[in-house]
């Protein structure tokens, strides 16, 4: 199973702690950001697919980072940018990528993401900004 969500790769911000008025206490919540990131993962799955595979099934995941050079990039470092030659040490960090992927599809593409049992993640430049994931399921 494979699928893309276009445009610019986002990683998973951290938690965010407030008190809450409504409910008279200190509360964590996930920053509205990340949430509306999520969901269009999502929704780019379930344009691509309906497939959730069994509960039980373990899972490899494999997402591949796209990142566009900046408009201000010379075309002699755009260049080299991408053909590899320089790679993208930028925010945001792989893991903060893989963790909004994995978290957002929970319960769509698997029961849990605790299913995963290998990741591999790259951050790469290209002409467009994607994030393509790959799930396959592993013979046991």
């Amino acid at each position: 199973m494979i699928f893309k969500v276009p445009g610019k790769p986002q990683g998973k911000a951290r938690a965010r702690t407030g008190y809450n008025p409504k409910v008279g206490k200190v509360t964590s919540y996930t920053p509205g950001k990340t949430v509306l990131y999520e969901n269009y993962i999502k929704a780019c799955y379930m344009q691509t697919t309906d497939v959730m595979f069994d509960h039980e099934e373990p899972l490899s995941v494999c997402i591949n980072a796209c990142f566009e050079p900046t408009k201000s990039t010379s075309k002699k470092q755009r260049k080299r940018m991408l053909n590899g030659e320089v790679l993208p040490t930028k925010k945001p960090d792989v893991d903060n990528i893989v963790k909004a992927v994995l978290d957002a599809l929970n319960g769509l593409a698997y029961k849990d993401d605790t299913q995963v049992i290998n990741v591999t993640a790259n951050k790469i430049y290209g002409e467009r900004a994607f994030t393509e994931v790959t799930i396959v399921s592993i013979e046991k």
